[in-house]
């Protein structure tokens, strides 16, 4: 492994570490709830779907290492990115930017410059929404009870900088874990792989991971 690389994935390990300690802190709070099996927690019905669904669970965001006030975000963000990464709402199914986007590529938060999908572990469900079969570092997603709207779900969020994300299903590939990470389009921002493999190269040499 040559210096630049190795420098990236010690300050990728740090970035970890920080999350995980946040991650087990919230799950020390919060128990998480097993979602359906059956994979009735998602049938699609518009904007009436348990994936579609916003939800009201409590973030904690004084453990997040990206912070920024209310009107900061505002400003960084477009209007359907802040309603559903800051005010955990949703976005249409069939009707969003990567639901069906097929480029090779990484998925990083729209808060931060934080990796948190692969599209190797992208798949079709079918629900109008991207789904992933696991998270590039588990560690950067934590999870949170989501007892809204009488149903029992697991809110999916960054660890990093608090952005809500969607919700995670069992009901996936079994092959694959059997997990479904039913992401929301605007809380994400796509980087095709060799641009991605140029930022791994920078933030490697750099030694740090630049935030908005």
């Amino acid at each position: 492994m040559n210096t630049m690389k190795r420098s990236f994935w010690i300050t990728l390990s740090a970035l970890a570490a920080t999350a995980l300690a946040y991650s087990s802190n919230m799950k020390s709070n919060n128990t998480t709830a097993a979602a359906p099996a059956d994979g009735a927690a998602c049938k699609v019905d518009g904007e009436k779907s348990a994936c579609g669904l916003p939800s009201h669970v409590v973030i904690d965001m004084s453990k997040t290492k990206v912070q920024h006030t209310d009107a900061e975000w505002k400003a960084l963000l477009t209007p359907i990115q802040y309603r559903v990464a800051r005010q955990q709402g949703t976005e249409r199914p069939f009707d969003n930017e990567y639901w069906n986007n097929h480029e090779d590529g990484v998925y990083f938060s729209v808060c931060s410059d934080t990796p948190l999908f692969d599209s190797r572990d992208k798949f079709e469900s079918g629900t109008g929404w991207p789904s992933f079969t696991k998270p590039i570092e588990p560690a950067f997603v934590g999870e949170t009870r989501d007892s809204t709207y009488g149903m029992e779900r697991v809110e999916v969020h960054s660890n990093v900088d608090g952005a809500h994300l969607g919700h995670v299903f069992d009901d996936g590939p079994r092959s694959k874990g059997g997990l479904r990470y039913c992401i929301n389009s605007a809380s994400l921002r796509f980087m095709p792989r060799k641009q991605y493999e140029a930022w791994v190269a920078k933030n490697g040499q750099a030694g740090s991971m630049a935030a908005k």
